[in-house]
């Protein structure tokens, strides 16, 4: 497993080729089992994110070369650039490496009202990148600006790769930051101790295990 990208990597540098290795192609066949002869093209999206996949597991780096979009319009027998149009429309496809960790950072209303700004600036002052969109200088972090990531309840959110941390402030994404330096990220969810979407401090209704008998239905025994 590399730990973080080389000089080639963070420049963008395109691989001659590409080849979906065991790992991937095991998967490939059962994707592919979904869909009736004549509409395999419909795989393009689970392909895209295996080939995404793939390129983290080799490189330390999860995106998507044009060799390998190109790799599944062949294995598709669709048109190249119908692949490019689905790769460069889903956010969640990266056209260019990223850092070891993604932080990828909602400052939609919701994630802004509760303080998106201050994990933004954290991120920054931590990692000493700049701008979204840059990869830190020891190609570890790279930060992206994200539209709504679907869990305003707990905002706001900083999603790390495929993980959602919940409830961050200043505080909490700096500590967040420093265990992913050290390769020990903490179990994603609430960074506040919240239960799932319950209220802070913890549930407030349907906590008792038994109905009192005065609130007994009536016709009941």
């Amino acid at each position: 497993m590399v730990d973080s990208m080389t000089r080639s990597d963070r420049d963008g540098a395109e691989p001659a080729d590409f080849t979906f290795d065991a790992e991937s192609e095991d998967k490939i066949a059962a994707i592919l089992e979904k869909y009736p002869s004549g509409r395999q093209a419909s795989a393009v999206l689970p392909l895209l994110d295996l080939a995404q996949r793939q390129m983290k597991r080799q490189s330390g780096s999860a995106w998507v070369p044009r060799a390998a979009m190109d790799a599944i319009a062949t294995r598709l027998q669709m048109p190249p650039i119908r692949v490019y149009e689905v790769a460069t429309f889903y956010f969640m496809f990266n056209t260019k490496p990223v850092g070891k960790w993604h932080l990828q950072v909602c400052t939609t209303t919701p994630c802004w009202l509760r303080g998106s700004d201050a994990v933004v600036d954290t991120c920054k002052r931590v990692t000493g990148i700049r701008q979204f969109g840059e990869t830190s200088a020891d190609g570890l972090f790279t930060m992206t600006e994200v539209e709504c990531l679907g869990a305003c309840v707990n905002a706001p959110i900083l999603q790390v790769n495929d993980d959602f941390y919940e409830d961050m402030d200043a505080a909490t994404t700096e500590k967040l930051l420093e265990a992913l330096r050290q390769n020990a990220p903490p179990p994603p969810g609430s960074m506040s101790g919240r239960q799932a979407s319950a209220p802070a401090g913890g549930p407030i209704t349907l906590t008792a295990l038994e109905f009192p008998e005065s609130a007994t239905p009536s016709g009941g025994e």
